[in-house]
């Protein structure tokens, strides 16, 4: 298996090519920072690479940043994240990328070396791992970035119907509740999604059913 590694700190970089030269695997390339990544991918199309996330120079995101560009420019290149820090804001990206072949894993918590090379292996293969604290962090990024988080489930189904082009009477036949209490849930959502009283009903309709739709 041929792999790149990326990280700033020299004693890890060094560590994690001696550890992977000792069970088989060929380090084509061992770099400093997201530019040499890049272009060790582009040029040397490794099997899988291994980044650390806090690289130069502002050592807050740029391996990430890195890994989501690469993908760009090498589709489907292989990319496991490396790191001791959890970073949702491009992690998420890596995640929804429905062509596998990603992963990322927390330094502290990968318990043994079989552990990170089956974890490593399975990237290399296309397939997906993912740090079980990494994920939740990541869903809990989405439910606050989600204007629907704020509605109640009832609420979520009866804008759901609204998509769908459902009136109120046909949804209070769907859900065989009172019109009544359909009028009372499209009246919380309006207010939950800051759609105000001063915009006719009909248009605070559209207006609510494409948050939907963008959620």
């Amino acid at each position: 298996m041929r792999v790149v590694v990326a990280d700033d700190a020299v004693l890890i970089r060094t560590g994690l090519v001696r550890l992977l030269e000792e069970f088989g695997c060929e380090v084509v390339a061992a770099v400093g920072d997201g530019d040499g990544l890049i272009q060790a991918v582009t040029f040397l199309r490794p099997d899988v690479s291994i980044v650390d996330v806090r690289m130069p120079p502002s050592f807050t995101d740029e391996g990430l940043r890195a890994a989501v560009e690469l993908r760009r420019l090498v589709p489907g290149a292989p990319v496991l994240i490396l790191s001791q820090y959890v970073e949702v804001s491009y992690a998420d990206d890596l995640l929804a990328d429905a062509r596998g072949g990603v992963g990322y894993l927390l330094k502290d918590r990968v318990i043994d070396v079989d552990e990170f090379f089956t974890g490593l292996r399975t990237v290399a293969a296309g397939g997906t791992v993912f740090d079980p604290q990494v994920v939740s962090q990541l869903m809990v990024r989405r439910r606050r970035d989600d204007p629907l988080a704020v509605l109640t489930p009832r609420e979520r189904e009866v804008l759901g119907l609204m998509a769908a082009g459902r009136s109120n009477p046909a949804i209070a036949r769907s859900l065989v509740v009172s019109d009544g209490a359909v009028e009372k849930h499209v009246r919380s959502i309006f207010s939950k999604l800051g759609l105000h009283a001063e915009d006719d009903s009909q248009h605070r309709r559209v207006l609510a059913v494409l948050t939907y739709l963008r959620s």
